[in-house]
């Protein structure tokens, strides 16, 4: 868990001054969800983008068996955000919802638009977290179609480092598309495999 606040983040990650990044945190309310509270359900049509800044909270939809289906988790310093209800003012097929307590801040997608329009930086700063998302689900896609199991697996350990002792491996299962029973043979396998190193 390495947790910096909003402030920090924008500091490190973009090239905004200090004015704008005043102005981002004043205009960006911030929240606290406590653990198994929504910050977006399906059906409603998404208005924000959420920064995490402390917390877990994961991504999902239903399928029409009742099944649950995870996209992405969120920790610390991570967006989440359904870009396709925000941008073409759909109701979300998503639901987000807090996995611990959850501090977040909501970003207003009017805003970011407009601020977007009179700040290059700021511009520079959006398109980044687009082409980031898309990049993610572009290679989350891939390996959904192409990996075994165990590379899954061996990706999602890669992408988020310290979830797997924060959620139950049924919520990691869901995230990879495997059964919880695949996902204790893959573990078992690659624990043998790191042993007989």
């Amino acid at each position: 868990m390495n947790a910096i606040t909003f402030s920090e983040y924008l500091t490190s990650n973009t090239n905004l001054s200090p004015e704008i990044i005043l102005e981002v945190e004043n205009h960006c309310a911030k929240k606290i969800y406590k653990k198994g509270e929504f910050l977006n359900q399906a059906g409603e049509v998404s208005r924000y983008s959420f920064f995490v800044e402390k917390g877990l909270a994961k991504q999902y939809g239903i399928d029409s068996n009742g099944k649950e289906h995870i996209v992405a988790f969120a920790p610390e310093s991570w967006f989440v955000s359904d870009r396709d209800s925000l941008y073409c003012k759909l109701p979300s097929v998503y639901y987000i919802q807090a996995l611990e307590d959850t501090t977040v801040y909501l970003i207003d997608e009017v805003f970011m638009q407009k601020l977007s329009e009179t700040d290059s930086s700021f511009a520079e700063f959006n398109t980044k977290l687009l082409h980031n998302n898309i990049r993610h689900l572009t290679n989350r896609i891939y390996m959904l179609l192409s990996a075994t199991a165990e590379e899954r697996y061996q990706y999602f350990i890669k992408t988020y480092p310290d979830i797997t002792l924060r959620v139950p491996q049924t919520l990691i299962a869901s995230y990879l598309g495997i059964t919880p029973e695949s996902l204790s043979r893959v573990r078992k396998e690659l624990a043998r495999k790191n042993f007989n190193r």
